[in-house]
């Protein structure tokens, strides 16, 4: 295997300190994320109680729901904690790939969950029971206020983080889910259509579906360092090629250490004529690009020689 004798390898160097400034914005989020699985944790106990007590599948499939929810929620405060876990001689990237396949775990019990759900509605829609449908809506509207009380709490930084992005849009679907509860309840109340219980749990359940499928989807990917999805391979090319004095890239792998941290190891072909003062500009201008693409953990390795074969055996 020929091995270019300007090779350099530069291994687990970051670029500038937009991560480190990054997670010092997220740390304050710790506060929002434990005061939202506790509300959210409470609801879901007072939703079994109630569902159980009352026979509502609708409560039972909407307390199934926010579990899930809580559990994203405490996946999201885990990846930010586990930023500061040291790394050791066994696990050199320390514990932080846990984060991904307990998602993993967690979308594959709520798929389990669905279909307890599924089965158990339909038998009911031709067998329902009478229900207090003023119980169901006091406890649905209860979920209105906590979903959207805790959802108010990463209104501000939704957009700084993805993770953060996704539990305010998760809480504020919860909202809506129970708000959808709260005129079911009602229309139980006033018509006594107790069939209705059932059909609500059905479309719970497409709910929690849908939301699931991306979960398995996105968790198995990153499972198996698969190019996360908000990172499009093509534009990254383009715009380390973009850097001066680049020729070309191959052997480029990106995946995503943690749900909040991508990495990527490249390596670059440079011009003939670049000195060793520009080759470590050039690195430097492709980890800020990289850095602005979401990907924070940069590998590079630089070739010339009039190397420019791009076979992965090169």
């Amino acid at each position: 295997r020929y091995i270019c004798p300007m090779a350099h390898h530069d291994y687990g160097h970051h670029g500038h300190s937009h991560g480190h400034s990054h997670v010092q914005e997220l740390k304050t989020l710790n506060t929002a994320f434990i005061v939202g699985i506790s509300l959210n944790l409470l609801f879901v106990i007072i939703e079994v109680v109630v569902g159980l007590n009352i026979h509502s599948l609708s409560l039972l499939s909407d307390a199934g729901h926010n579990l899930a929810d809580v559990g994203s929620l405490a996946l999201s405060l885990l990846a930010f904690r586990l930023l500061r876990a040291k790394a050791n001689d066994r696990y050199t990237y320390g514990y932080r790939k846990t984060t991904i396949l307990t998602a993993l775990f967690n979308a594959v019990v709520l798929l389990l969950s669905i279909g307890a759900i599924m089965y158990e509605a339909l038998h009911r829609v031709f067998n329902p029971e009478p229900l207090p449908g003023r119980t169901i809506a006091i406890v649905a509207g209860i979920g209105i206020l906590i979903n959207a009380c805790t959802a108010f709490l990463f209104m501000k930084d939704k957009e700084k983080d993805l993770n953060v992005k996704s539990a305010y849009l998760h809480l504020m679907a919860d909202a809506l889910v129970s708000a959808a509860l709260v005129v079911g309840g009602l229309v139980i109340a006033y018509t006594g259509w107790y069939w209705l219980d059932p059909v609500l749990s059905i479309g719970v359940a497409i709910v929690i579906l849908l939301g699931t499928w991306q979960l398995l989807r996105g968790s198995l990917r990153l499972s198996l360092d698969g190019v996360p999805e908000d990172i499009e391979l093509k534009a990254v090319k383009d715009e380390v090629v973009a850097v001066n004095g680049v020729r070309s890239v191959h052997h480029m792998h990106v995946w995503a250490m943690i749900t909040t941290e991508n990495a990527m190891t490249v390596h670059l072909i440079l011009d003939d004529q670049v000195t060793r003062e520009q080759e470590f500009n050039i690195k430097h201008e492709v980890r800020h690009r990289m850095e602005h693409l979401n990907i924070r953990h940069v590998t590079i390795e630089t070739e010339s020689k009039g190397l420019d074969c791009g076979k992965e055996d090169c």
